[in-house]
């Protein structure tokens, strides 16, 4: 594996777990899946639709979520809005990706 390849899969396994709180911050306004995919990628989240849909399932069945289709429109779509529950979920991790942030940056650095 080239440097290159392992630093992209290093990347890759930092963001993995601040994509849920993304998708949480982001649903505050209602929001369906391939609308999110695109305001993830374009805000350095990189996500595929085969991470993304099972991630919202499974917050929606968490309790995170709350979803409801919208059929106005010649193609329904499920749209997706973070709940109370959600959101307290979503401050708590904010709080402690800083906290993270913060400790990561105390870190000494070896010349």
């Amino acid at each position: 594996m080239s440097e290159t390849e392992a630093l992209e899969t290093h990347r890759q396994e930092l963001r993995r777990g601040t994509v849920v709180l993304a998708c949480l911050r982001l649903l505050h306004e209602p929001g369906y899946g391939y609308s999110l995919l695109e305001d993830l990628n374009a805000r350095g989240f990189d996500t595929d639709a085969n991470t993304l849909y099972p991630l919202l399932r499974r917050l929606e069945k968490q309790g995170h979520l709350t979803s409801e289709w919208n059929t106005d429109e010649a193609r329904p779509r499920k749209f997706y809005r973070t709940s109370s529950a959600g959101a307290l979920l979503a401050d708590t991790l904010t709080d402690e990706h800083r906290a993270i942030a913060a400790a990561i940056a105390a870190l000494p650095l070896k010349d």
